[in-house]
């Protein structure tokens, strides 16, 4: 059997005839194949534990604090130890095709397998390549959908792959999906309508990764942008499935594109309060609001007597806090409160008590 370089190698069959009764035969097949058959599996064993460390430590830098990535290292580096042990047999065996036929098999469906586990040293690599290591909505949704992307491509080119390994004419393979197409069509119209689903938000870009939606009766947190799904985890922590074909049609409301976050507390006084101390009070808050600063939008911002209850004078504000994080914004609040809290004090005013009667 001539080799893929047109050479006449002899090393396989020297070292199977260095051992004993290489030349039986057990149930009719010669010894001499089994003999090859293990030392080629030993062989691309070996292969396969050393480039499962070598490669690892080759994309080291890129992996660094990425579980995912090293994983997927390890996995990809493995498998294509596999590849290259079976790619590195061919050159040793001679005169053994089933032999041959099943290292082409094993390293085509080994390939396939090196690139779809590898597919996971993309998130490591952007953030390697990022300058603060932190990547944010837009990256991850980058990300999200190139992983998606090049899973989809792996499978399809990999299935073609291995069908030529296994001997089947791709020429009678593609004229038969011509016939069967539109059955094919009709039954994975579904899945047709979530990919241009994903193509749409990733071509408008209604929200992101790490963006806080509503979408119908859905609400949380978008966590993965696929070729098919997104996920979203609710308040509840619990994660939702939602067909991409759903986002073409259905509103959806972003919280994560706000430009401002508004606020409108409401604080109720004593009826019997001073009506030139409250007056004092709501000029004092508007301070307070206009010198914070976490505010924005001063000219619209205000504190202002809205109502007069039975019982209660309501003071309304409207704020603008120009704040995207939500920890953030609880602060600014607890500050504020007890500025105004403190104002109170200073011009004697009360906060209302429902507890409390008042005398006419």
């Amino acid at each position: 059997m001539t080799s893929p370089m047109g050479k006449h190698p002899s090393d396989m069959q020297r070292l199977v005839e260095l051992i004993p009764g290489h030349d039986k035969e057990v149930l009719g097949i010669s010894a001499e194949s089994f003999l090859s058959a293990a030392i080629l599996l030993i062989f691309i064993l070996i292969v396969r534990e050393i480039t499962g460390i070598i490669i690892p430590k080759i994309f080291s830098n890129i992996s660094v604090g990425s579980d995912v990535a090293k994983a997927a290292l390890v996995g990809s580096g493995k498998a294509l130890g596999v590849a290259g042990g079976c790619w590195a047999g061919l050159y040793l065996i001679e005169d053994m095709e089933w032999l041959t036929s099943s290292l082409q098999l094993i390293m085509v469906v080994a390939i396939v397998v090196t690139a779809f586990r590898f597919v996971g040293v993309i998130h490591a690599f952007v953030m390697w390549t990022d300058d603060d290591g932190v990547l944010d909505g837009s990256q991850k949704t980058v990300v999200s959908a190139a992983e998606s992307i090049m899973r989809f491509l792996i499978v399809i080119f990999g299935m073609v792959f291995i069908a030529d390994a296994l001997g089947f004419d791709l020429t009678t393979m593609v004229a038969g999906l011509g016939i069967t197409g539109l059955a094919l069509a009709l039954a994975a119209q579904d899945t047709i309508s979530n990919i241009f689903g994903a193509t749409t938000v990733l071509l408008d870009r209604p929200f992101q990764v790490g963006d806080w939606v509503v979408i119908g009766s859905v609400e949380g947190e978008v966590m993965q942008i696929g070729l098919r799904t997104t996920l979203i985890r609710t308040s509840l922590d619990t994660v939702i499935t939602m067909p991409n074909a759903n986002l073409a049609n259905t509103p959806v409301e972003n919280w994560g594109k706000r430009r401002f976050r508004r606020w409108q507390p409401i604080f109720k006084l004593d009826i019997n309060s001073d009506p030139i101390k409250v007056s004092e009070f709501c000029e004092g808050v508007a301070e307070i609001i206009a010198a914070h600063e976490k505010t924005m939008k001063e000219e619209d911002s205000f504190a202002r007597v809205s109502t007069l209850g039975p019982d209660a004078i309501d003071i309304g504000c409207n704020i603008y806090w120009d704040i995207n994080s939500g920890k953030v914004e609880r602060e600014a609040r607890d500050g504020f409160l007890i500025l105004v809290m403190e104002l109170a004090k200073t011009h004697g005013l009360n906060f209302h008590d429902n507890r409390r009667r008042h005398s006419a």
